[in-house]
């Protein structure tokens, strides 16, 4: 079975260039994210692109100090608009919402070149206040965006069937 290319080699860089990513690849990676799906369309998503250098190294000591958030040419805050919805089967939305959205994101960033890496890692009480998000939201994950330095190898994955079962678990 062959997946489309993006998929099969994106991996989560943890080394960044310095080099800028080109607006209009920036550009086509948060556009696949807006066109995510969303439980009942309600796309409760806000995307905070940091890409000032002072502001992606506070954000770094907010992220306990890991190297490759303030090495990234851009960050991408993943916010969510609307804590409160709860979908008929009793979950949170925003956090499957916000999840496709970012997934979406880095598949195209992959299909442009462009390394990423998922940061749940952070102190979301300082990122919020860093990058002036209200109250009321949530800083759902950070999605860091750029040229790799250097390549990791890649990891494994579990067998098909260790994973997949049809009609019962």
């Amino acid at each position: 079975m062959k997946l489309i290319p993006p998929i099969e080699e994106r991996l989560s860089i943890q080394k960044f260039s310095p080099k800028p990513i080109e607006p209009e690849k920036l550009t086509a990676v948060l556009e696949a994210g807006r066109r995510a799906p969303s439980a009942k369309n309600r796309q409760p998503w806000r995307f905070i692109v940091v890409d000032d250098e002072d502001i992606r190294k506070r954000v770094e000591t907010a992220a306990f100090g890991q190297e490759h958030v303030g090495q990234a040419p851009a960050i991408v805050a993943a916010c969510t608009t609307n804590i409160d919805y709860l979908m008929p089967n009793g979950q949170p939305a925003y956090p499957i919402d916000i999840t496709l959205a970012v997934s979406f994101m880095m598949i195209q960033a992959q299909a442009e070149g462009i390394g990423s890496c998922i940061i749940t890692t952070y102190d979301e009480r300082e990122v919020k206040e860093i990058l002036t998000v209200p109250f009321s939201m949530r800083v759902v994950m950070l999605l860091l965006l750029g040229y790799p330095a250097e390549l990791p190898f890649p990891t494994t994955r579990k067998p098909f069937e260790q994973v997949v079962s049809f009609n019962h678990w």
